[in-house]
């Protein structure tokens, strides 16, 4: 799934490709990828790229109606979307429910952007709003851990009173906004933390611990994807991750075999070596490992 770094570069992306440039038409080619009717799809005819925003992990393109209104065509990839840069699209537009493609956007020069979602489970999501408050996902978000205002004594706030564990509370986009399986794993093996401490235990000393691991981690993935073109976004994700997606290989601090606990829909890994005193966490509901 792409994660607060990957939408931050796609962001970026768009930002140069997008603004000042007119859209001719935006096409869905799937039953349930367009998630509002008002406004209809048709208002963005005509009107004109004017900006970019990100909102934990949905990409919002700001555009200027040909009435003078303001639209925000609101994203979220979900688990398996992706979006795809096109120089040029065929003279004969796709027919409706064909492979991954989901919504096709055409610029007035003959490029734009495919959104495309492999599997059979549709979760991709598109919202033409006027504002991006009026899009559910957003307005529940918590706040974004990259924004200047989210400093230490903020992060110490939001967990008082957690009771959840480590893992589960990284990945509630209630509580932080962007960061999802992939990258908690990540700043949970900097932090040298198990997924499983509860965040009621953590002392002031794990607090700071944890917030510098979390901002180091995002901010150098989002360095890494600066200025890497869309298409090879999936690939610079994998490269830099060093526990997430690695079973059974090194860990690159200190050499012991990255482990894995399994879920009904996902699995996480880490560094027994690292993050639990070297030893292995067996399964969710058995380990007793909080430390």
């Amino acid at each position: 799934m792409p994660e607060l770094p990957e939408v931050e570069a796609l962001r970026e992306f768009l930002d140069g490709h997008l603004v000042g440039k007119e859209i001719v038409r935006v096409l869905p080619l799937t039953v349930n990828v367009l998630k509002t009717y008002d406004p209809p799809l048709s208002a963005l005819e005509g009107a004109t790229v004017t900006g970019t925003a990100r909102h934990g992990k949905w990409l919002d393109i700001v555009t200027t109606a040909t009435d003078g209104t303001e639209l925000r065509l609101a994203v979220h990839l979900a688990r398996a979307g992706w979006l795809r840069w096109k120089d040029s699209f065929p003279s004969e537009p796709p027919g409706p429910g064909r492979g991954p493609l989901a919504l096709r956007t055409v610029l007035a020069g003959g490029d734009g952007f495919d959104l495309t979602e492999a599997g059979t489970t549709k979760r991709l999501a598109v919202h033409l709003v006027r504002d991006p408050g009026d899009v559910p996902g957003i307005a529940r978000l918590g706040p974004d851990p990259l924004a200047a205002s989210f400093d230490r004594a903020a992060f110490a706030g939001l967990l008082t009173g957690e009771r959840r564990q480590l893992k589960g509370a990284l990945r509630d986009q209630r509580l932080i906004a962007g960061i999802g399986n992939a990258y908690s794993d990540e700043i949970l093996h900097a932090a040298r933390m198990s997924p499983f401490k509860p965040v009621g235990h953590l002392s002031e000393e794990e607090i700071t611990t944890l917030y510098e691991a979390l901002r180091a981690t995002l901010s150098e993935a989002v360095e890494r994807s600066r200025g890497v073109a869309a298409g090879r976004l999936k690939a610079e994700k994998k490269s830099g991750l060093r526990v997430h997606g690695r079973t059974g290989e090194p860990c690159p601090v200190c050499g012991d075999t990255i482990r894995e606990v399994s879920f009904s829909d996902s699995s996480l890994q880490y560094c027994p070596t690292c993050q639990t005193g070297g030893r292995p966490l067996a399964d969710r509901r058995m380990s007793r490992l909080l430390k």
